[in-house]
């Protein structure tokens, strides 16, 4: 399925840090994940207070979800990244250490960041939503 994946940012759009405009993808099965929270196999929250902890908690349960589905982070074909903050440098901080993670492929397509007043669970900092192109 990963060629039938078409990433495409127009010239007469603003460059971005690494994801796409738009994402094309040719019919076949989608899988949608659950946000990916930073809790642990028994649902108790990891990292209070450390975005970076909770980052690299949310990478390895969507890394765990995908593979699941047998998919792997270049199939993922929209990313929505909440992060519990409203400061540019949190969010550009949690962008980063998500691109740099074992899942960062993910981010290279069409992606949205949000900084948000409220998580679900008491001491989230970050929640990580996919949509996945699942290959053949």
């Amino acid at each position: 399925m990963t060629e039938k994946i078409t990433r495409i940012n127009p010239e007469q759009l603003h460059e971005t840090p690494g994801y796409h405009h738009i994402t094309v993808v040719e019919a076949g099965r989608t899988a949608y994940l659950a946000g990916q929270c930073p809790l642990d196999r028994n649902g108790d929250l990891v990292g209070a207070g450390s975005l970076e902890t909770q980052v690299d908690q949310v990478v390895a349960n969507a890394l765990t979800a995908l593979a699941a589905a047998d998919a792997q982070p270049q199939h993922v074909v929209r990313s929505v990244i909440y992060v519990r903050s409203d400061e540019r440098e949190i969010l550009g901080a949690a962008w980063a250490r998500l691109t740099e993670s074992a899942l960062g492929p993910a981010f290279t397509t069409a992606s949205t960041l949000l900084g948000v007043a409220q998580l679900g669970f008491t001491g989230q900092l970050v929640e990580v939503d996919l949509t996945v192109a699942l290959p053949d």
